[in-house]
Order: C-alpha cells, then sequence, then structure tokens
C-alpha cells in the first residue's frame, strides 16, 4: 500500500542564506578592486595595481578552497564579517595613502 500526500513539500525558508552568499560576493568583488588601488597606491605604479590585482585574485582563490565554493550556498556568518572587516581595513590603507 502506497501514500500518496496531496501537502506540498515545504521548502526551507533560506533568504538569510542568500542574503550572505550576495554580501559576500559584493565585499569579494568590491576587495580585489580595493586591493588592486591599494597597490596601485603604495608603489605608486600600474604594476602595484596589476601586483594588488594578482593578490586579490589569490584571495578569491584561497576563499573558494576554504567555503568549497566562490559563492556557497551556505555560508558562516564569521567569514562575511571578517571580509567586511578586510575591506574596511583595505579602504582605510588606502584613504591614509591617498592623503
Amino acid at each position: 500500500m502506497t501514500y500518496h500526500s496531496t501537502e506540498p513539500v515545504p521548502r526551507p525558508k533560506t533568504t538569510g542564506a542568500d542574503i550572505k552568499t550576495f554580501v559576500a560576493a559584493v565585499l569579494l568583488t568590491f576587495g580585489v578592486g580595493l586591493l588592486g588601488m591599494v597597490g596601485w597606491a603604495v608603489l605608486d605604479s600600474g604594476f602595484g595595481g596589476f601586483l594588488g590585482l594578482v593578490g586579490g585574485v589569490f584571495g578569491v582563490v584561497w576563499w573558494r578552497k576554504i567555503h568549497g565554493k566562490a559563492f556557497p550556498k551556505v555560508l558562516p556568518t564569521k567569514s562575511v564579517v571578517i571580509l567586511a572587516v578586510v575591506n574596511a581595513v583595505l579602504a582605510l590603507i588606502l584613504l591614509l595613502t591617498a592623503g
């Protein structure tokens, strides 16, 4: 005897996880750009910007190695907070070197 339910299967709510993934994607992209600008500002040349962008690519590869994917569906809040702090530090370095 088989039982067929007419009730739909409830889907888990993943709005919070989706928002964290979106914020991480924005912060990763912004961070790579900031790293390129910091490299340009510190070395005062296009080569510094290039080195900053290369460092940013290695950072994204490292992020992917840690989390399994560049933008995983389930992301720890601690990782997003650390990424936000790193971006804030890079922005501060950029502001201090620009003046």
